[in-house]
């Protein structure tokens, strides 16, 4: 990958979820596969969680990454569901437990709507999960579709907050 002065591309928001096996471990191991795809790559505090949406399941330990990618949307999104299903990720169901989840969160500026791919995520402005730690590394970035920064989404949000459980990810910077 490029240094950091050389990255070209296509800033990318990416939210990492896990809820079975070594919840750590597992984000590591995820982080580690987006820093061989991604240029500058930041990576917020890791959040424990309770699951929301998705039944009665163990918690979560969640994390967003943000960076830079030369590659196009679809393609960065085949490269995501590519590092699950190394990691171990099976979906005997929608919803279903997971060693590991990576959702394209935003893409630059771009809104996208395609069979496969929303961008933004259709449902990140309703997710502690998800804007807490990405306005912790990335709360100026404006979402394509209000116009309002990722700290303001934030604010607007009527939800306690999940609680950070460590430090940024290893290799992370702010």
């Amino acid at each position: 990958m490029a240094s950091d002065g050389d990255a070209v591309g296509v800033p990318v928001a990416i939210a990492l979820g896990t809820n079975l096996g070594n919840r750590d471990s597992n984000l590591r191991s995820a982080l580690t596969a987006l820093g061989h795809r991604l240029d500058r790559l930041a990576v917020s505090s890791f959040y424990d969680t309770d699951p929301v949406g998705v039944g009665d399941q163990p918690r979560f330990l969640n994390a967003v990454a943000t960076g830079w990618s030369t590659l196009a949307a679809d393609a960065l999104l085949n490269e995501l569901l590519a590092i699950e299903a190394r990691l171990g990720r099976t979906r005997p169901f929608p919803g279903a437990p997971r060693t590991v989840d990576l959702d394209l969160i935003l893409y630059g500026n771009a809104v996208i709507t395609t069979p496969r791919l929303t961008v933004p995520h259709p449902r990140f402005r309703e997710r502690a999960f998800v804007l807490q730690p990405l306005a912790e590394i990335a709360g100026d970035w404006l979402d394509p579709m209000t116009g309002r920064s990722i700290s303001d989404l934030l604010k607007q949000l009527a939800l306690p907050g999940p609680n950070a459980v460590s430090g940024r990810g290893e290799g992370g910077t702010s």
